[in-house]
Order: C-alpha cells, then structure tokens, then sequence
C-alpha cells in the first residue's frame, strides 16, 4: 500500500473483515515506522484499541486519535486531526489511517463525510502526506463505497491497487451541496447589524428551552455569535437564525444572502497573518455536526448539538 508517486496520496482501502484490515493497517503503519516517517492511526475507538495491542511497544512511536469522538463532526476532520498532525511534523513525510466513514454513521452525517473525503484532496495537494481511508466493504452500503471511487484517486482491494475511473472530487462537493431538509417547527429570529446581540440571546432562550444547558449552551452562543455576525460582514448584512429539536439534538440555523465560496472554508486552518476566517473553523469545533448549503441565492450553515444526557438517580 505505498503511494504510487507525488508528494500526496489519498488512497481508499475497501476491507472484507476485521482481520483483512487488521493486517493491513498493521503493515502500512509498520512499513511507515520502517521508512523513518511520522504515523497516525485516527479510527474508531474499538478498532484503535485493536491496532495499539497489535503493534505491541511499536505502538509508542504512533500518534493514535479516537476518529469517533475528534471526527464526529467530519467538518474538523481535516483541520483537527489530519493537519493537525501533519503541521506538528514539519521535517518528513507523515503516514496516517483513517475511516471517516464507518458503518454507525448516520444518515445526517453522510453528506458532510463524503465532502470532507473530497476536499481533502485539495486541502494536502502537494505535501508530503499520505492518508489511507478504510472503508468497510461488507457492512458500509453501495453508495458509500461508490462515493469512495469519487473522492479517491486511487482504490485498494483484494491486495490490488489501481487508479479509480470514477475520481472527481469537486463533483462529490458539488453533489451533496443540497438544500438542507426542513424541520418540522422551528423558533425564527431575523437580524440585521443592530440585532445580533437579541439573535444571540433569541437562540439561547429557545435551546435552553429544549432542554440544552451548562457548556453546550454557552458553545451554541458563541456558535450563533460567529454565524451572525459573518452574514452581518460578508452575507448582505442581515439574515434569519432559527432553532429546533431533532433527534437528540438541538439544532440551529443561520441563513443569509451571502454565498461561500470556498469549499475548505472552516475546514482547515487559514494561513498566519491572513485576517478573519476562523470563525466557521470555531464553529466547526464546537458542532456535533455541521452541514452547509450555498448558491447564488444565499447560504444556510446548519449546526447540531446533542443534548446533554438525563441526570441519573
């Protein structure tokens, strides 16, 4: 599984079962340790559990992050764990597997999981980087691993490797760039510049109402701030935030007339000494989940935050 030429490669690796990929993350990320490269291993937490075992005292030399909890929203995926790791080692080729995509995902969290699967194509181009996806190949449906061959230039199976025919990453961001679904009811709060302060505090009430409370609160003020205050500055100068339940969640969304044009936008980390543009990386951190939908009539950034569990007894 070693790249097959340039300084980034992105290949898809299409397991049958838990020992096909066990074995084969075992020799990516020995090989890598061999070659004097620096190696991640960013999976879900039963899966990491088994590679740490695995590699036995080799396991000091891997940086190991539970994809489960830092890649849940799949929007800080590139910024929180892929470059996060990547900019810590700036002296050598980085090694780092991945499975953004696993089989509990959501059907709410797929779109942003294909986007992020594509936009880390352009946002590692030409660094010395390779990341190796693990998809499922038996439990993950049809599309998903469909959508691989899209986000994927190169696809591994079976012990082959082989350019995909199908790869077209802007088409992948392009495709799930969809008008987001409608809630049932929501609370609805328009603003302009002399407003943001009652939004803010509109969004507060009505989450706090729904049960949201302690720091998840104060995170969704901040969230909302951030939001509102770029459709002020960038979005035509007003716009409409909105707040509601959904499955476990509170959810809140601020639309305007603006449109984003950046697809990595809040997804990796602007460079030093550029102004602004870390405020919807903020948010990123701070959602559960994050999804966007922009067009030349506006754009609506949709966040979620799960609700604080009961109290027991």
């Amino acid at each position: 599984m070693e790249p097959v030429g340039g300084a980034f490669s992105h290949p898809a690796y299409f397991y049958r079962d838990d020992t096909e990929c066990l074995d084969s993350t075992l020799a990516f990320v020995r090989d890598g340790l061999a070659a004097g490269e620096r190696v991640a291993v960013a999976v879900p937490g039963e899966r990491l559990a088994q590679l740490h075992n695995a590699l036995g005292p080799a396991a000091d030399g891997v940086h190991f992050t539970d994809m489960a909890r830092a890649g849940r929203n799949p929007g800080r995926i590139i910024s929180g764990v892929l470059a996060a790791f990547a900019d810590a080692q700036p002296d050598g080729p980085v090694r780092i597997v991945a499975e953004p995509v696993w089989p509990g995902r959501t059907p709410l969290e797929y779109p942003a999981c294909v986007q992020h699967e594509a936009l880390v194509n352009s946002a590692f181009d030409g660094r010395r980087a390779t990341i190796l996806c693990l998809y499922d190949a038996t439990r993950l449906p049809p599309q998903a691993l469909g959508d691989a061959c899209v986000t994927h230039p190169v696809l591994i199976e079976g012990g082959r490797r082989r350019a995909s025919a199908h790869y077209a990453p802007e088409r992948a961001v392009a495709s799930y760039n969809v008008p987001l679904a409608e809630p049932r009811f929501a609370a609805s709060f328009p603003f302009d510049d002399d407003g943001l302060r009652a939004a803010r505090q509109f969004a507060v009430r009505a989450a706090d109402e729904l049960g949201l409370t302690g720091r998840r609160l104060d995170d969704l003020a901040l969230a909302v701030a951030e939001l509102t205050t770029n459709s002020v500055l960038h979005g035509g100068g007003s716009g409409v935030v909105r707040v509601w339940a959904e499955n476990g969640h509170v959810a809140f969304e601020v639309r305007d007339a603006g449109r984003l044009a950046d697809p990595l936008a809040g997804s990796r980390t602007p460079p030093p000494g550029r102004p602004g543009g870390r405020g919807l990386l903020m948010v990123h951190q701070i959602a559960d989940l994050v999804r966007t939908h922009t067009s030349a009539a506006g754009t609506a950034i949709r966040c979620y935050l799960t609700l604080n569990p009961p109290a027991t007894a």
